[in-house]
């Protein structure tokens, strides 16, 4: 009879429960030892942030850095790469403890309207990162394929529509991403080895400086590099993932520190082989064919080529994960669920792919221009991001013993010094204009 007393759990209560962090509070750090391959499983959600980070935009931003000033903006990406890992870190320490999505939570904890401004506001800077992924691809592939950069952007929006199409969406896109990761790595290494920058100048250029005319480009690398809305929907990839906090050293050393410092590597040796070329002749990226023909002068076809294999992947691998994170947050904003297979975020996915699209076939005379505007405008939201992962990494109600530590929080509101400097800046140089 006493056997008939016992609670019965639903399976509803059950699957709640197996989502739900809270249910093992497992102290961070603990559980066994992980095998090589182990850890490799762990690799995911923070390389999908690298490559939506590294795209045509911070490309292009950085080529146009090292043309014109050499390599005395390098200490712009070591700063801001270092900024990143601390708000990613953040993000993913939120996606373990929150017994729901990011944006569900700040709903609950700090009221809907702030919950749905930070959705709408993710969707705004999706749309501006959208413009440099059109462009991008089309120029990308017309330099491997040849024909025109317009009909290969028209064709890489439609792939990417088609990709995102597919069930798994997230599951899908995290793999395809981390090989693209792999591959661009290779071709921006060899890049560098083509071009034999001086490295001894690079070195220099991580002590600060500022040099004339410099500062919206400043802001641009800011904006590309400290991706603030990138860091911000890392917690999506891991409550995809269903992580604890026994897995949180595991991943912070597997996931979060090598798929943020990837991209920023990447992004420093395009600015040093930037310097490298076009600082030799004194030219500036500041058309299509420029930023298509950085390697000629060394290298000729091999070296345009391997420049033009690294943009495309870079256009590709953000364009899949820019539209996917923007439909998934302003779906999860909107109450239409939280997940990048829902109706609703396919819906939005779509819109983001059209806009970017529709801008670039509407302004061909100066993309390159356009895409550096487009990511600088991305900085007067981040600020508002910022804010949130801060206030709600600093709860203790929501985090327990994985809320910051005070030089999570030193560094947290640099970070935030840093973005909204940024954001004021760009304002007094866009009304002084």
């Amino acid at each position: 009879m006493r056997e008939q007393n016992r609670t019965i759990t639903h399976p509803g209560q059950m699957e709640q429960q197996m989502a739900t962090p809270h249910v093992n509070p497992a102290p961070a750090g603990t559980g066994k030892r992980r095998t090589f391959l182990g850890y490799l499983a762990l690799m995911g959600p923070a390389f999908v942030v690298g490559a939506w980070q590294f795209g045509p935009g911070n490309l292009t931003t950085a080529v146009q850095a090292g043309s014109r000033f050499d390599y005395s903006l390098v200490w712009v990406i070591a700063v801001s790469t270092i900024l990143m890992i601390f708000f990613t870190d953040m993000s993913v320490r939120l996606g373990i403890v929150t017994p729901t999505s990011l944006i569900t939570s700040i709903k609950d904890h700090l009221g809907k309207p702030v919950g749905v401004l930070a959705g709408f506001g993710v969707f705004g800077i999706t749309l501006m990162f959208s413009v440099g992924n059109a462009v991008g691809s089309g120029l990308g592939l017309s330099m491997v394929f040849g024909g025109s950069p317009v009909i290969w952007t028209v064709v890489c929006t439609a792939a990417v529509a088609f990709v995102l199409a597919f069930r798994n969406v997230y599951g899908i896109i995290e793999k395809a991403l981390l090989v693209i990761v792999a591959l661009m790595a290779v071709a921006f290494v060899a890049s560098a080895v083509v071009a034999q920058p001086d490295w001894y100048r690079s070195l220099e250029g991580m002590v600060p400086t500022l040099p004339v005319g410099s500062e919206i480009l400043v802001v641009a690398l800011v904006g590309t590099n400290f991706s603030i809305n990138a860091a911000f929907y890392t917690s999506y990839g891991i409550k995809e993932h269903r992580r604890t906090r026994a897995d949180y050293r595991d991943i912070t050393l597997a996931d979060t520190i090598p798929g943020i410092v990837a991209p920023g590597i990447m992004t420093a040796l395009v600015i040093l082989v930037a310097a490298a070329v076009l600082g030799k002749t004194g030219g500036e990226a500041g058309s299509i064919t420029a930023l298509a023909s950085i390697f000629e002068p060394l290298a000729g076809p091999v070296g345009s080529m391997l420049f033009a294999l690294g943009l495309s992947g870079a256009a590709f691998s953000s364009m899949i994960a820019n539209a996917t994170a923007g439909g998934t947050m302003l779906s999860d904003a909107m109450g239409r669920g939280a997940h990048a297979g829902s109706p609703a975020a396919r819906i939005v996915t779509g819109m983001i792919l059209a806009f970017g699209l529709i801008i670039t076939l509407s302004f061909q005379s100066s993309p390159v221009g356009l895409i550096v505007i487009a990511q600088s405008l991305t900085v007067l939201i981040a600020p508002l991001l910022g804010v949130l992962l801060f206030i709600m990494s600093n709860k203790a109600a929501v985090m327990g013993e994985l809320r910051n530590r005070w030089w999570q929080n030193v560094f947290g509101a640099i970070g935030l010094i840093t973005i909204i400097a940024s954001s004021i800046r760009l304002i007094t140089l866009l009304l002084g204009s």
